[in-house]
């Protein structure tokens, strides 16, 4: 990419959450969790399905009690994507959810106890050589130094954190990985770029309680936008009140728009404006349904008139401009074929399709 603003990516560890690789030069993760009962077998796991058919590299599910731990054998024994144990407040879920053989643990320092506790978990994990993730949220901060700083800031929540990697490092044990969360953009932004400097743990990045799928997606937008152009971050997660699909929908279109990871048709679309000659709303709501399944990475431009159209349309694998009382199909930069309204979605969506087998075909030589 010869016009950038990101900064050189910052070079990490590597560790594993079962088969994905964290860190180092591997891509980007994108994470979400479940919102089911974790003890409800048949509906987690076909949610985890669905996460993974969605995208994701890994799922985080929340072990909150025992049987949620009895159940995670289950769930593990029907899902194929990595699964981290989300633990608070009890050591114990940690150590049955490890039994449970998951492929990565989630203890927040907040909330799971003394060191004798973290020092019990920690020794468990290595046995396995499971990673864990300090989850740091300034929502559930120590209080220790909630009293040193006064309130959750940026300093509390590197302080609290480095606490907990000296109890890991002290032990031998360097299969972590962090993160540091709140819901206050700037305070998580400054965290994240005092940690960077101070360790090299791949980080995991999210804005925590952003909000509704329209709200946290601005926030998490925002946040995760200026770390990554920062070059932290080795894995994501967006933290939205909607269906956790959509978190991983969400989490893929941000590391695209910076050029990140790629996954998925990359639709280039105007505003529309009086000059539009076919309804570019509704075409463009209407192709990003039909062609949420294809996973390879394909720029479609969709624009509404030939001011921007033409341009935009050279620079894509496929374009249509608007015109009366057809319009011109591009491919590869040229034009095409023309095409009525009528036809024009169905020939895209045949077209993409082609080419997106075309690709999977490829890859498998």
């Amino acid at each position: 990419m010869r016009d950038t603003v990101l900064q050189p990516r910052r070079k990490s560890r590597e560790i594993k959450v079962g088969d994905i690789t964290v860190g180092g030069d591997a891509p980007i993760a994108v994470q979400s969790m479940t919102n089911t009962l974790t003890c409800d077998i048949d509906a987690t796991v076909a949610q985890v399905q669905r996460l993974q058919q969605a995208g994701a590299d890994i799922v985080r599910i929340s072990v909150p009690d025992p049987d949620s731990a009895a159940a995670m054998p289950e769930i593990l024994s029907q899902t194929e994507v990595p699964i981290i144990a989300d633990i608070h407040f009890s050591y114990k879920m940690a150590l049955a959810a490890l039994e449970a053989g998951v492929h990565g643990l989630r203890l927040n320092p907040g909330n799971i106890g003394g060191r004798d506790r973290v020092e019990r978990v920690v020794k468990a994990a290595a046995e396995r050589d499971i990673s864990i993730r300090i989850g740091v949220n300034a929502g559930s901060l120590e209080k220790e130094f909630n009293d040193k700083y006064g309130e959750p800031c940026a300093d509390a929540m590197v302080d609290s954190a480095m606490s907990h990697i000296r109890i890991f490092e002290d032990m031998d044990f360097h299969n972590i990985k962090v993160s540091l969360k709140a819901s206050n953009i700037p305070m998580t932004v400054v965290a994240y770029r005092k940690l960077a400097e101070q360790v090299d743990y791949p980080l995991h990045l999210g804005i925590t309680e952003a909000g509704s799928g329209f709200g946290g997606t601005i926030k998490s937008s925002v946040g995760l936008g200026l770390i990554l152009a920062d070059g932290i971050g080795d894995t994501i997660r967006v933290s939205l009140a909607a269906q956790p699909e959509e978190e991983v929908r969400v989490g893929f279109e941000i590391l695209k728009a910076l050029g990140l990871r790629h996954r998925g048709v990359n639709l280039i679309a105007c505003p529309s404006c009086a000059r539009q000659k076919f309804d570019v709303i509704a075409t463009v709501a209407e192709l990003e349904q039909r062609l949420s399944h294809i996973h390879e990475n394909l720029d479609v431009a969709v624009i509404g008139c030939v001011v921007n159209g033409p341009g935009e349309a050279r620079e894509a694998s496929l374009g249509i401009t608007g015109g009366y009382p057809v319009h011109m199909m591009y491919k590869d930069g040229e034009k095409a074929d023309k095409v009525k309204s009528s036809d024009m979605i169905d020939q895209l969506v045949e077209e993409v399709e082609r080419r997106a087998a075309a690709i999977r075909e490829q890859k498998k030589h």
